[in-house]
Protein backbone atom coordinates (compact mmCIF):
# COMPACT_ATOMS: atom_id res chain seq x y z
CA UNK A 1 0.00 0.00 0.00
CA UNK A 2 1.40 3.42 -0.87
CA UNK A 3 2.51 5.72 1.94
CA UNK A 4 1.89 9.40 1.16
CA UNK A 5 4.00 11.83 3.19
CA UNK A 6 4.61 15.58 3.39
CA UNK A 7 2.96 18.62 1.83
CA UNK A 8 3.52 20.03 -1.66
CA UNK A 9 2.00 23.01 -3.45
CA UNK A 10 1.86 22.71 -7.24
CA UNK A 11 0.57 25.02 -9.93
CA UNK A 12 -2.71 24.27 -11.73
CA UNK A 13 -2.63 25.38 -15.37
CA UNK A 14 -5.57 26.82 -17.32
CA UNK A 15 -6.53 23.31 -18.57
CA UNK A 16 -6.80 22.01 -14.99
CA UNK A 17 -3.54 20.06 -15.19
CA UNK A 18 -1.49 19.67 -12.03
CA UNK A 19 1.64 17.62 -11.34
CA UNK A 20 1.25 14.85 -8.81
CA UNK A 21 4.23 15.18 -6.43
CA UNK A 22 7.10 12.95 -7.51
CA UNK A 23 7.23 11.20 -4.12
CA UNK A 24 3.54 10.30 -4.50
CA UNK A 25 4.19 9.00 -8.02
CA UNK A 26 7.08 6.90 -6.70
CA UNK A 27 4.80 5.36 -4.10
CA UNK A 28 2.39 4.27 -6.85
CA UNK A 29 5.06 2.99 -9.26
CA UNK A 30 4.40 -0.57 -10.34
CA UNK A 31 0.65 -0.36 -9.80
CA UNK A 32 -1.58 -1.51 -12.64
CA UNK A 33 -3.30 1.90 -12.86
CA UNK A 34 -0.86 4.78 -13.23
CA UNK A 35 -2.96 7.55 -11.82
CA UNK A 36 -4.97 8.59 -8.81
CA UNK A 37 -8.53 8.21 -7.64
CA UNK A 38 -10.16 11.38 -6.29
CA UNK A 39 -13.51 12.20 -4.76
CA UNK A 40 -15.03 14.98 -2.70
CA UNK A 41 -14.28 14.75 1.01
CA UNK A 42 -17.25 14.12 3.27
CA UNK A 43 -15.50 15.98 6.11
CA UNK A 44 -13.67 18.95 4.58
CA UNK A 45 -13.63 21.32 1.61
CA UNK A 46 -10.92 19.28 -0.09
CA UNK A 47 -10.43 16.24 -2.29
CA UNK A 48 -9.67 12.75 -0.98
CA UNK A 49 -6.98 10.95 -2.98
CA UNK A 50 -6.02 7.29 -3.16
CA UNK A 51 -4.21 4.80 -5.32
CA UNK A 52 -6.52 2.42 -7.19
CA UNK A 53 -5.21 -0.52 -5.15
CA UNK A 54 -6.20 1.23 -1.91
CA UNK A 55 -9.66 1.87 -3.38
CA UNK A 56 -9.93 -1.89 -3.96
CA UNK A 57 -9.13 -2.44 -0.28
CA UNK A 58 -11.79 0.10 0.70
CA UNK A 59 -14.26 -1.85 -1.45
CA UNK A 60 -13.36 -5.01 0.43
CA UNK A 61 -13.90 -3.22 3.73
CA UNK A 62 -17.37 -2.14 2.55
CA UNK A 63 -18.15 -5.84 2.10
CA UNK A 64 -18.33 -5.99 5.92
CA UNK A 65 -21.72 -4.25 5.66
CA UNK A 66 -24.80 -6.09 4.45
CA UNK A 67 -24.94 -5.62 0.68
CA UNK A 68 -28.31 -3.86 0.69
CA UNK A 69 -27.95 -1.98 3.98
CA UNK A 70 -28.44 1.78 4.11
CA UNK A 71 -24.93 2.19 5.57
CA UNK A 72 -23.31 0.28 2.71
CA UNK A 73 -25.34 2.16 0.11
CA UNK A 74 -24.56 5.57 1.63
CA UNK A 75 -20.83 4.92 1.94
CA UNK A 76 -20.55 3.32 -1.51
CA UNK A 77 -22.48 6.20 -3.08
CA UNK A 78 -20.42 8.93 -1.41
CA UNK A 79 -17.11 7.21 -2.13
CA UNK A 80 -17.33 5.00 -5.21
CA UNK A 81 -20.23 6.76 -6.88
CA UNK A 82 -18.32 10.03 -6.87
CA UNK A 83 -14.79 8.67 -7.39
CA UNK A 84 -12.94 9.70 -10.53
CA UNK A 85 -9.97 7.76 -11.86
CA UNK A 86 -7.49 10.27 -13.24
CA UNK A 87 -4.61 8.81 -15.25
CA UNK A 88 -1.23 10.53 -15.15
CA UNK A 89 0.32 11.70 -18.39
CA UNK A 90 3.97 11.09 -19.27
CA UNK A 91 5.01 14.07 -17.14
CA UNK A 92 3.13 12.92 -14.03
CA UNK A 93 0.22 15.34 -14.40
CA UNK A 94 -3.47 14.72 -13.94
CA UNK A 95 -6.36 16.81 -15.25
CA UNK A 96 -8.66 17.90 -12.47
CA UNK A 97 -12.33 17.96 -13.50
CA UNK A 98 -14.06 21.31 -13.06
CA UNK A 99 -16.52 19.79 -10.57
CA UNK A 100 -13.64 18.80 -8.26
CA UNK A 101 -11.84 22.13 -8.72
CA UNK A 102 -15.04 23.97 -7.78
CA UNK A 103 -15.77 21.76 -4.75
CA UNK A 104 -12.28 22.21 -3.27
CA UNK A 105 -12.23 25.92 -4.15
CA UNK A 106 -8.98 25.46 -6.05
CA UNK A 107 -7.63 28.35 -8.05
CA UNK A 108 -4.12 28.43 -9.49
CA UNK A 109 -2.50 26.10 -6.93
CA UNK A 110 -3.21 22.72 -5.36
CA UNK A 111 -1.82 21.71 -1.98
CA UNK A 112 -1.18 17.94 -1.85
CA UNK A 113 -1.13 16.72 1.76
CA UNK A 114 0.15 13.22 2.49
CA UNK A 115 -1.93 11.43 5.12
CA UNK A 116 -0.43 7.93 5.08
CA UNK A 117 -2.59 5.61 2.98
CA UNK A 118 -4.40 8.58 1.45
CA UNK A 119 -3.81 12.20 0.57
CA UNK A 120 -5.82 15.38 0.36
CA UNK A 121 -5.80 18.13 -2.22
CA UNK A 122 -6.58 21.54 -0.74
CA UNK A 123 -6.71 25.18 -1.68
CA UNK A 124 -3.41 26.23 0.03
CA UNK A 125 -5.03 29.02 2.10
CA UNK A 126 -7.82 26.71 3.33
CA UNK A 127 -5.27 24.03 4.20
CA UNK A 128 -3.37 26.38 6.52
CA UNK A 129 -6.55 26.87 8.57
CA UNK A 130 -7.17 23.10 8.58
CA UNK A 131 -3.58 22.35 9.62
CA UNK A 132 -3.82 24.74 12.56
CA UNK A 133 -7.21 23.32 13.61
CA UNK A 134 -5.85 19.76 13.46
CA UNK A 135 -2.78 20.64 15.53
CA UNK A 136 -4.96 22.40 18.11
CA UNK A 137 -7.31 19.40 18.28
CA UNK A 138 -4.38 17.02 18.82
CA UNK A 139 -3.15 19.21 21.69
CA UNK A 140 -6.57 19.81 23.26
CA UNK A 141 -7.68 16.18 23.07
CA UNK A 142 -4.27 14.72 23.94
CA UNK A 143 -4.48 12.51 20.85
CA UNK A 144 -1.83 9.85 20.32
CA UNK A 145 -1.34 7.06 17.82
CA UNK A 146 -2.70 3.74 19.12
CA UNK A 147 -0.51 0.69 19.51
CA UNK A 148 -0.89 -2.14 17.00
CA UNK A 149 -3.10 -4.88 18.42
CA UNK A 150 -1.59 -8.36 18.65
CA UNK A 151 -4.12 -9.98 16.28
CA UNK A 152 -3.15 -7.53 13.51
CA UNK A 153 0.52 -8.31 14.02
CA UNK A 154 -0.13 -12.06 14.01
CA UNK A 155 -2.24 -11.79 10.86
CA UNK A 156 0.48 -10.00 8.92
CA UNK A 157 -0.71 -6.45 9.56
CA UNK A 158 -3.65 -4.82 7.95
CA UNK A 159 -5.86 -1.83 8.38
CA UNK A 160 -8.51 -1.75 11.07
Amino acid sequence: MPLFLSTYVNKIDKKGRVSVPSSFRSEMAGQSFQGVVLFRSNNHDCLEGFSRSTMQEIGERLDEFDLFSAEQDDLATSVFGEAQQLPMDGEGRIILPTSLIDFAKLEDQACFVGLGAKFHIWNPALYEARREAARENVRAEGLTIPKVQNNKTQNGGGVA
